[in-house]
């Protein structure tokens, strides 16, 4: 199975990296939808595509405009939207509305079931129940769970017979999804800023680096790809990548149109 980063920023697009999206390319499958989405029409290979919201948040959902034109030129047969009740009617409230765009793209609505919205203010439970899971190519499931951040965020994971994906952002780790991800072949995890900022993280609901790393060791999954780094940070290693790799060896710093088979 291949995965490509469309987007591996946070907050806003640099000459570096757009904002956040993941695609899986031969079965129509993307994570987010920032400034990065533009590339899916290049990088698809599916007639059809479903795209999976963690959340509302403008660097994870504005790039939904940008596939009107596959869209309407029929490169694309269909396009669902999956996300919380709460992310789908800010989407088609806000980013939709007239005002803003003229055209309201062809999108078929999916609510995910089950999540409890869990605000930066409210201490985390033990553990949140995994809810329904909604069908995957290939004989796949991916399932969701509610994460701490403001405004609500969740995590996804991807299952298939022999292989794996989990993707969390965004959220301050080590957070109360250790089990939910545990095992994953691979984990992409947001990592917004070095452990030198790590009282901002926790400030902004995101991620500092030794404890993104300690959460993939406890969770003891096989690989850790970093995204959603600070756009003000364009250089090679914003975020301290041997600190890491001392705590999680097999830690890799995603860059844009990365591709990676897992």
């Amino acid at each position: 199975m291949q995965l490509v980063f469309l987007g591996t920023g946070g907050y806003h697009p640099n000459e570096r990296r757009h904002t956040a999206s993941l695609l899986l390319p031969d079965i129509g499958v993307a994570l987010d939808a920032g400034t990065g989405f533009f590339r899916v029409q290049k990088a698809i290979r599916s007639s059809t595509l479903d795209v999976f919201l963690t959340h509302a948040h403008l660097d994870h959902i504005c790039g939904l405009t940008f596939i009107l034109v596959p869209l309407l030129r029929g490169d694309l047969d269909r396009v669902r939207v999956f996300g919380t009740q709460e992310t789908i009617h800010a989407v088609q409230t806000h980013l939709l509305a007239n005002e803003l765009f003229p055209i309201e793209p062809d999108f078929e609505w999916h609510v995910l079931d089950g999540i409890v919205p869990l605000p930066a203010s409210v201490p985390l439970p033990a553990s949140v129940p995994l809810p329904a899971s909604v069908a995957l190519p290939g004989g796949g499931k991916l399932t969701w769970s509610s994460l701490q951040h403001p405004g609500g965020s969740v995590g996804f994971r991807l299952d298939w017979p022999g292989k794996s994906l989990a993707y969390i952002t965004d959220t301050t780790a080590p957070g109360n999804y250790a089990d939910f991800v545990r095992g994953v072949d691979v984990l992409i995890h947001e990592c917004y800023f070095p452990d030198e900022l790590d009282d901002w993280a926790i400030k902004t609901g995101h991620s500092s680096s030794s404890n993104v790393a300690r959460l993939a060791k406890e969770a003891n999954v096989k690989r850790l790809y970093l995204i959603h780094v600070d756009p003000q940070r364009p250089d090679d290693d914003p975020v301290g990548m041997d600190g890491i790799r001392a705590i999680f060896p097999h830690a890799h710093l995603a860059e844009d149109l990365m591709e990676i088979e897992f």
